[in-house]
């Protein structure tokens, strides 16, 4: 199968919001795709496309179907699955998880489960952790499928640029799309780290969350004895800035399969301190960052240990110019933007 040049023939769905991992994926895979003279739309009825590029699921899945009796290429790219809600245990569990988020997330499992094993002819894993973790859940298909990381654009993302880097004190960056149904948790890890390091070591910290954080859940942690930066949404030119402007980025979501937030960061040279849970071992390696154990098991979201995150984030203080180093060289080699847009084309084209 061609491409034909100058026609809108890659359809990308759904439309997704410019915040959050998925909006960043799709933002730079489109650039990829115009800079090498592809025309993208999210119209499935679109009659010039040849092929269809899922970001999870639609609704639309009739029209896809119908795409997919035409001939067409479709690829499924697939993260994670909804989790959590189950282990909340629904409006009544430990995060307060209301009915209809847990209707949501298993209704959403179910849709992109039906996606991967009767309509797609191809499938993207984010990583080997969520092929791993797909097909021990829903088991395995004979759908072709490969494992492409996502990626940056290394001119945009880089450690060259402004910076607002504190010197007398340490700030700790963690960016989330949202933090709520059940993720507070990861919330919870950073603010008892950054605690941790300010009473235990007599270190002053910042932490400095991006993300769209319910008031209710700020309020919670008013009384906690850490300076919290609740910085809210920002426009995404305005993540490298604030990557080059801190210490380290913790990871706060737990068996995550491939977050944005983690290889933008090392792209920008910000080490990467997060539990060994879900991809991150994949991501950072080299000393981009400290991957340490979570002491218990993250499935069931049981307390983990805070000591192992201390000692990781005072190695990444310690040898600051190193670790830096390491993340930069870390992205360069494997998350730079061309390589995952060649990737995809490849596999849009069936080939």
């Amino acid at each position: 199968m061609t491409f034909l040049i100058n026609q809108s023939n890659i359809c990308i769905i759904p439309r997704v919001s410019a915040f959050g991992g998925p909006g960043s994926f799709s933002a730079g895979l489109i650039n990829g795709l115009t800079h090498k003279g592809f025309l993208t739309t999210h119209d499935l009825t679109d009659p010039t496309i040849s092929s269809v590029l899922v970001i999870g699921g639609t609704r639309h899945l009739s029209a896809l179907v119908h795409a997919r009796r035409q001939g067409k290429q479709v690829v499924q790219r697939l993260n994670g699955m909804n989790w959590m809600h189950r282990v909340a245990g629904g409006p009544f569990g430990q995060h307060q998880v209301s009915i209809r988020y847990f209707i949501r997330s298993e209704l959403n499992n179910m849709l992109l489960a039906s996606i991967r094993r009767w309509v797609a002819t191809s499938i993207v894993y984010q990583s080997q952790f969520s092929k791993n973790w797909w097909n021990r859940v829903y088991g395995e298909v004979k759908t072709d499928s490969q494992v492409i990381y996502n990626a940056v654009d290394l001119e945009q993302f880089t450690p060259d640029g402004p910076a607002d880097l504190p010197k007398n004190i340490c700030r700790i960056l963690l960016v989330e799309g949202h933090i709520s149904g059940g993720y507070q948790m990861g919330l919870e890890n950073a603010i008892d780290l950054a605690e941790a390091l300010q009473t235990t070591w007599q270190l002053p910290v910042e932490l400095k969350v991006i993300g769209i954080v319910p008031l209710h859940t700020q309020s919670h942690w008013i009384n906690r004895k850490v300076a919290i930066s609740w910085a809210g949404t920002v426009q995404r030119d305005q993540i490298p800035f604030a990557d080059r402007s801190a210490h380290m980025l913790f990871s706060a979501d737990l068996n995550a399969a491939c977050p944005n937030s983690v290889i933008e960061a090392m792209a920008c040279g910000l080490p990467v301190l997060s539990y060994d849970t879900g991809a991150i071992k994949e991501l950072v390696q080299q000393q981009a960052g400290a991957v340490v154990p979570y002491g218990s098991n993250p499935w069931k979201l049981e307390p983990p240990l805070i000591a192992p995150l201390v000692d990781g984030a005072i190695k990444i203080l310690n040898q600051q110019p190193s670790y830096r180093s390491f993340a930069r060289e870390r992205a360069v080699s494997t998350f730079g933007l061309d390589g995952m847009v060649t990737a995809y084309i490849k596999s849009l084209s069936g080939k």
